[in-house]
Formats: C-alpha cells, sequence, structure tokens
C-alpha cells in the first residue's frame, strides 16, 4: 500500500478497517482531547466485559459459596479449563500443552524446576543481554540453586557494538560456540526495550542440535507477533498477561510445556495438589498423580478473581481473529514509521528508531532513541494526553494495539512529535 501522511488518509484507513467495531469492546481512559493511549506493552486497556463477568462471579460467591466450586455453567474448580482453548491458538500450540496459572516468574522457575537440570559439563544457560531484569533474576538464582556461579554459567549475548538489536547469526553461533556445555536457551520472544522480535524457530532448532533445553519469556510476544510453539518444537514457555492481553495489572500468567513431555508423569516438578490428575485432586491422596498434560505442574486451584478480565479480553481476540489482527498491527507499525519519517523530515531535531523495520522483526512495539531531549518530549507527548513510555536513559516506546487503536491517532501521535522537531534542537 502506498502510504499518505494525511488526516483523510487515515481516517480512509479507519474506515475500511475490519477490526474497528472492537474497541468499543473495550473502556479508553478519559484522556486530554487529542491524545492517546499507546501503552499497551505495559497495561493494555480494560476489557468493556470485565466488569459485568467480575459482578457475575462475586454473585456467584455470594448466593452458592463453597458450592460455586461445583455448581453453574462453569465451576471454579474447572475454571482454568476454558482458558487452555482459547490461548492454544494464539500460542501456537495444543490445548494440553497450554495453562494460566500464577504469574510469569513463578511459572519460569517451575519450569526451570523441570528443565534446567546441569550435569557434568552440560550446565550453561544462554540468554541475550539487555533482557528483562526479572529474567535475568531468575536465571542466575536458579544457578546458584545448583550449587553454580552465574558469572561463569550465564551467556549472555549482546548486540554488535554501536548496535541496539541482535543479529540472528550471533545468536545461532553462540549457541553452537557452547555446544555441549550448554543446558538451557532461555530468551525473550520480544525485547522489551527494543521491540525485536527473535527468530524462535531458528534459536529453537539450534538449541536442540546443540543438545539443550529451549525456552522463551513471552511477555512481550503473546497477543502481539505470530507464534508457533509446538510446530517450532519449544520446549517451554511463559508469559504474563495484562500487557497484549488485557487482563489487568498482576492477572494471572500463562505457561507451554510440548506434549512431548507433558505426556512424562516420570519428569520431576515442584509439585502441588492442582497438578494431580483431575479425578485425583480432591482425594488427598499421600502419593502424587501428575496429569498428563501441562496442567500437572499446577501447584493451587485457579484464582478466579485474578482470571477474568483475561477471559474477557480472551473473548474478544477469538472474535477478531489472530490473522486479522495481524494484519493490522503490521500496517499500523509500518505507517507510524512512515508518519514520523515525514514528519519529521528535514526538521533540527531527529529520531532514531532502534526497533527493526522488517516484518518479521517486530510486532506491535516502536521504539525510538530520542537523545538527550528525550525525557523533555516524553514530558511533552505526557501533557498533550499521548500515553507512552519512557526508558531510561533516552528510549521512548509507543505501542500501537490493533484492537483499541485507530489510525487518526497515530497521525495525531506522528503530527505532535513532528512539530515538536522543530524546536526540541539538538542532536541525537
Amino acid at each position: 500500500m502506498k502510504f499518505k501522511a494525511t488526516l483523510t488518509f487515515a481516517k480512509t484507513l479507519d474506515k475500511a478497517d475490519p477490526l474497528k467495531k472492537y474497541r468499543d469492546k473495550f473502556i479508553i481512559p478519559q484522556l486530554k482531547e487529542g491524545g492517546a493511549y499507546f501503552c499497551g506493552n505495559s497495561l493494555g486497556l480494560q476489557p468493556a466485559a470485565a466488569p459485568e463477568l467480575f459482578g457475575k462471579e462475586l454473585r456467584r460467591w455470594a448466593e452458592d459459596a463453597v458450592e460455586g466450586h461445583f455448581t453453574g455453567a462453569q465451576p471454579w474448580a474447572e475454571y482454568h479449563e476454558v482458558y487452555a482453548t482459547l490461548l492454544a491458538e494464539i500460542v501456537g500450540a495444543k490445548t494440553k500443552e497450554v495453562v494460566a496459572m500464577n504469574s510469569l516468574t513463578v511459572n519460569l522457575h517451575l519450569l526451570m524446576a523441570t528443565f534446567y537440570q546441569p550435569v557434568k559439563g552440560r550446565t550453561k544457560i544462554l540468554t541475550e543481554k539487555g533482557s528483562f531484569s526479572s529474567d535475568r533474576y531468575a536465571l542466575r538464582s536458579q544457578i546458584e540453586l545448583r550449587g553454580l556461579n552465574p558469572d561463569d554459567h550465564l551467556i549472555e549475548v549482546a548486540p554488535r557494538k554501536g548496535e541496539h538489536t541482535l543479529r540472528k547469526e550471533d545468536v545461532l553461533k553462540a549457541i553452537k560456540d557452547c555446544g555441549e556445555e550448554l543446558a538451557l536457551v532461555m530468551m525473550g520472544g520480544v525485547n522489551y526495550y527494543t521491540g525485536q522480535v527473535f527468530p524462535m524457530k531458528e534459536i529453537t532448532a539450534a538449541a536442540h542440535k546443540a543438545g539443550a533445553v529451549c525456552a522463551f519469556d513471552l511477555a512481550h510476544a503473546v497477543g502481539n507477533v505470530p507464534l508457533e510453539l509446538h510446530k517450532w518444537n519449544v520446549d517451554f514457555a511463559v508469559w504474563c498477561s495484562y500487557k497484549y492481553l488485557n487482563a489487568g495489572p498482576g492477572a494471572v500468567g500463562g505457561a507451554f510445556i510440548h506434549e512431548r513431555h507433558v505426556k512424562r508423569t516420570d519428569l520431576f516438578r515442584l509439585a502441588g495438589w492442582w497438578g494431580n490428575r483431575k479425578e485425583d485432586r480432591f482425594a488427598m491422596k499421600e502419593e502424587f498423580n501428575p496429569s498428563a498434560t501441562v496442567d500437572g505442574w499446577q501447584l493451587s486451584n485457579a484464582p478466579i478473581f485474578n482470571m477474568i478480565a483475561l477471559k474477557a479480553s480472551l473473548d474478544i481476540f477469538e472474535a477478531a481473529g489472530m490473522k486479522k489482527i495481524q494484519n493490522k498491527r503490521q500496517q499500523m507499525t509500518e505507517w507510524l514509521e512512515f508518519l514520523l519519517k515525514e514528519k519529521c523530515k528535514g526538521k533540527k531535531y531527529s529520531l532514531r528508531l532502534i526497533t527493526p523495520s522488517g516484518e518479521k522483526e517486530r510486532g506491535a512495539q516502536f521504539s525510538f532513541d530520542a537523545g538527550k531531549k528525550a525525557e523533555q518530549l516524553f514530558k511533552e507527548l505526557s501533557k498533550a494526553g499521548f500515553v507512552t513510555d519512557l526508558r531510561k536513559p533516552s528510549v521512548i516506546r509507543i505501542t500501537p494495539a490493533p484492537l483499541y487503536n485507530s489510525y487518526e491517532e497515530l497521525f495525531r501521535l506522528a503530527e505532535f512529535i513532528g512539530e515538536r522537531c522543530e524546536w526540541l534542537k539538538g542532536k541525537v
């Protein structure tokens, strides 16, 4: 499509948008006129159906009390089961491989208890440098738990000097170089800072060729970029649900374990009663009989009130369809990049995009380096009602969410930034 940097063109795109009706399925914050919300990479917006669903479960608690675990259309004892079907399509998995449970880092620790089993000579974990801090803390502490030194056993692959993103060939070479010393590759699916989408299929294949387990943190990937975890043969993955999945602050996370592993009830795990086979959960037997699905890694029963908004959001994803969401996401980011280049062309102040431009190398996130004037520009954006995100020292992140952002909002944002580029004197 040939883009135009005009408001008329933006309105034309909005009129033809097959997802425009889903904007009304979310509660849009009351911002200053002309502003817009572009921070779904940190916290997605509230699904409009969430209050009603919360009210329904509150009424059940009031009216049915303990019987709510076993009565009604969706008994609390089985509450988590419906999420597997809805999440499986989003992450490219079978229902037996997916579960909504705990929070991201809790799930990472639980699954590493199973899949990080260092043996003599094969002890190292490989990850990307600049990963989200919680991942790094988890990896280092798991290494320490095994009595090893993280400085010696955690390998971090960094971008080349002067670059912000990782080159695929550098990641694959690092995996190959570790060889038989490598126990686990654990990376983000999308880097939280740059928005770079990593080549998960190729990384998984390289890890397996080296004899290692391969896993991903999908916090910034789930609900954002195409995922085929089962086909890619990923060993396990974890994610949170409050970003692109719009499940609310601190909402329940999720986990994927490939079916070749979930069938193995002999695998070590940190067990809890809810990991038992469904028919044994309330039998209170002394022996642990794990479910032959990813449910076997559950510890406790579902946190009902921490899952309700996720259901409201997943219903929207199911109705909209991931293909349409991906198509709009791609077009929105391409157009935003085009707009910023057009609006800032020839101005005194320039911005440097650090998110890759390639279709398969980025999702909905758009990160740019605004140099020494980043904080000033961020304050101006906030004052004007544009909700974005500043990552110090100088990166501003913008997330055009296909389900609730419009092309007109993107045009207003780019026009505002372009005007500031005229008087924000200096260089990046």
